[in-house]
């Protein structure tokens, strides 16, 4: 089993920043990706960004030039650096690692206000 466990939610004023981390833990064979998701309050969730072994990544739209993915592999874990929040970015912020299969974490709550 594969454990993954967020990190570093919280709340911030528009165009604050904040930095979440994710580490995978347990029988890990090896992880092929490591990604970020959302969720906000009525809203289905939507993929962020994700970033694969070799350290080649993508996002979504919405956060182009505004996150940043990057991963320790030694560590097994993904970071999403979070600049310029702003408030439709407030939801819950999902990590999920593939190996041979997907496991997720519990989320951690992003909130951007005035």
């Amino acid at each position: 089993q594969v454990q993954v466990v967020e990190s570093g939610g919280g709340s911030v004023h528009i165009g604050g920043s904040l930095r979440l981390s994710c580490a995978a833990s347990g029988n890990i064979f090896s992880i092929v990706a490591m990604g970020w998701y959302r969720q906000a309050p009525g809203k289905q969730r939507e993929w962020v960004a994700q970033i694969v072994y070799s350290g080649a990544s993508n996002y979504a739209d919405s956060v182009k030039g505004r996150f940043i993915i990057s991963r320790d592999n030694a560590k097994n874990t993904v970071y999403l650096q979070m600049n310029s929040l702003k408030p439709e970015d407030t939801a819950v912020y999902y990590c999920r690692v593939t190996t041979r299969a997907d496991y997720w974490g519990q989320g951690t709550q992003v909130t951007v206000s005035s």
